[in-house]
């Protein structure tokens, strides 16, 4: 019952922004959660620089930013410049991930690494104590509303075992199909971080729906 809620905006009314902002600030979410996609390493596009940094003039809680995007090195700097407070990039488009997480590192940023479902954990052996967070995709990443994909349990599990053998002190974060159904066992498992869009702005109370999470 201790774990973070990360708050995606993906799916949220983009017509009254300010309000969404106003309600997560209010509410009982830890951190906001911004998904960058340039619709080449997924199919979908979304948002970029200047809606963070809307965002980021707003809000009371941390960026996490997670890019799905394509050669994310060149705009590292830019989004820390934009306000991110972690930013997390996919293991699948970092052909020198060590030296991507340094640059992460340098600016004061939090640094992330993200696992698409069909990634093996193994991968992140040689640099899962350098992180600061590990996520796994718990759908394939670029579209909300997506129903969680089932023998991530045993993913998160082997990651687990990775950092305790590992002695690493890494964030477990999942992304996709969360909602009041699988959160006690991603607690159990050892999540510390969920990521929930769909199911919070589908509710008819987003606030009572983030307060039953962090409940669960």
């Amino acid at each position: 019952m201790n774990h973070l809620i990360s708050t995606s905006i993906l799916n949220a009314d983009f017509t009254n922004l300010q309000k969404v902002i106003e309600m997560i600030n209010a509410s009982e979410a830890d951190w906001f959660h911004l998904d960058i996609m340039d619709g080449v390493f997924v199919p979908n596009i979304s948002f970029g620089l200047p809606i963070i940094e809307q965002i980021k003039k707003h809000t009371k809680k941390p960026l996490d930013v997670h890019l799905m995007i394509v050669e994310p090195d060149k705009y590292i700097e830019r989004f820390k410049e934009a306000g991110a407070d972690i930013l997390t990039v996919h293991y699948e488009t970092c052909t020198h991930l060590h030296r991507t997480i340094q640059s992460i590192k340098s600016l004061g940023m939090k640094a992330g690494v993200a696992l698409n479902p069909h990634t093996s954990i193994d991968l992140l052996e040689d640099i899962i104590q350098d992180i600061d967070m590990a996520l796994v995709m718990t759908v394939n990443p670029g579209f909300g509303g997506q129903s969680f994909i089932q023998h991530s349990y045993d993913k998160i599990s082997r990651l687990k075992k990775l950092m305790i053998e590992k002695q690493s002190k890494a964030l477990i974060e999942v992304d996709g199909g969360v909602d009041l159904s699988n959160t006690r066992k991603l607690n159990d498992t050892g999540v510390d971080v969920m990521v929930v869009g769909s199911f919070i702005f589908r509710s008819t109370n987003p606030t009572d729906t983030i307060a039953s999470l962090k409940k669960a």
